[in-house]
């Protein structure tokens, strides 16, 4: 296999041991840490997601649910539920946990408990299929009445929801260090989440148009580049200080550094509607910090390439999903998902069995081969209308099928 990644490569083969989507660079500034103890690193996820709460009699969005749903719900859940920026919107998230799947059996009585309360119902979706963001209310809070104020007619329709993937990581620098070369990895991970393709009932012709949406605002998209956490806080005290924002909370990059917790936060996700396909992505995101932690141990990094490359992969799995293809950067061309998929997996192959991931990460395999829940919504309704439901009929079967799956997690 042939390469075009100039000097910059400097591991003997690299091509025959280590996936053709990037090469590694060598970073004479890695310390020497342990290979086989991510723990040192304090590398451990947890998950917050965002659902719509749906009308069980008319399936469209309920605009303005009880005021107390969200006590009741956090009551029950000890806390771990909280509003958001819509009424018709609730914030779910999971406790710290050693391991994913550890969080995912935290999210399955979760989403079960949601789905209890006022004839509502959950639906892990980027986009309702069919609600209309003019008819939607944003939650009477400071916060979120000064969001309303700033972004004005580009705030309202926000009617969208996002999974962000939380991963400990306690040294600010390396904290840094890694968003910059975790950030190669984005579009792989948006390619596996999509659940978007439908918005105010109209097919968008893209998996995840939540993220069209969501660009409209500041401060979204990949991330800077950062030479060290200095260099960061510079950045936001720039931008705190001319007075344009309050704090780096409301810096919203695809990854990013909390803003509260010592965490690198992946936020590029669609909702994932089954479960299972959610604790597989956040499973993936952790090995692959985890792999690029060991390299440093090695004295190596993943090599960074230029944003505007990134965002043509983020354009891609944000158009076409997993059964689109991204560029390799080293081919020069664009490679099927489940060949780029497959080196990835290969990568992270010895973490997950040291981790007993090897099922959460075999799933995305299957995500890779059946579609993810945009497709599946789209074969959904397709069907529908071949069957002689009217567009409107076809996006409530979407809607139930989403109902169920979020419930059920599988």
């Amino acid at each position: 296999m042939k390469r075009n990644d100039g000097p910059t490569c400097w591991l003997k083969n690299c091509s025959e041991y280590w996936p053709r989507t990037a090469c590694l660079q060598l970073n004479a500034s890695a310390p020497e840490e342990p290979l086989n103890a991510p723990e040192a690193a304090g590398i451990y996820p947890w998950c917050r997601k965002e659902y719509l709460l749906v009308d069980r009699d008319t399936r469209d969005l309920a605009p303005n649910p009880p005021r107390d749903i969200v006590k009741r719900c956090g009551d029950l859940l000890n806390g771990q539920v909280n509003p958001e920026f819509l009424k018709s919107q609730i914030e779910v998230e999971t406790r710290v946990s050693k391991t994913v799947r550890e969080a995912g059996e935290d999210l399955r009585h979760l989403r079960k408990t949601v789905a209890a309360e006022d004839n509502l119902a959950p639906i892990a979706v980027s986009t309702h299929p069919f609600a209309k963001w003019t008819r939607q209310e944003h939650t009477e809070q400071e916060r979120y009445d000064v969001l309303a104020r700033d972004f004005a007619g580009v705030g309202r329709r926000l009617v969208i929801c996002g999974m962000h993937v939380h991963v400990g990581i306690e040294d600010e620098d390396l904290r840094i260090d890694l968003m910059n070369q975790m950030t190669y990895f984005l579009p792989h991970l948006l390619a596996l989440s999509t659940s978007s393709p439908f918005w105010t009932g109209e097919d968008m012709g893209m998996m995840s148009y939540r993220l069209a949406v969501w660009d409209s605002l500041p401060r979204t998209g990949l991330p800077d580049r950062f030479d060290s956490w200095g260099e960061y806080q510079r950045l936001v005290a720039q931008i705190v200080n001319a007075g344009l924002i309050e704090d780096d909370t409301k810096i919203w990059w695809d990854i990013r550094p909390s803003a509260r917790y010592p965490t690198l936060e992946m936020r590029i996700a669609d909702m994932c509607t089954r479960l299972d396909d959610a604790l597989s992505i956040a499973a993936l995101y952790q090995c692959l910090l985890i792999i690029l932690y060991r390299l440093r141990a090695t004295n190596q990094r993943w090599r960074i390439y230029p944003p505007s490359l990134i965002q043509e992969n983020r354009w891609r799995a944000q158009r076409y999903g997993a059964y689109g293809g991204l560029v390799d950067f080293g081919l020069g061309e664009v490679v099927p998902f489940p060949d780029l998929l497959e080196e990835l997996l290969n990568l992270v192959a010895e973490d997950a069995e040291m981790l007993d991931w090897e099922l959460e990460i075999e799933n995305t395999r299957e995500i890779a081969l059946r579609g993810t829940s945009a497709h599946r919504q789209l074969a959904l309704y397709n069907e529908a209308i071949k069957s002689g439901a009217d567009k409107q009929e076809a996006l409530v079967q979407v809607v139930d099928a989403l109902i169920i799956e979020t419930v059920s997690g599988v």
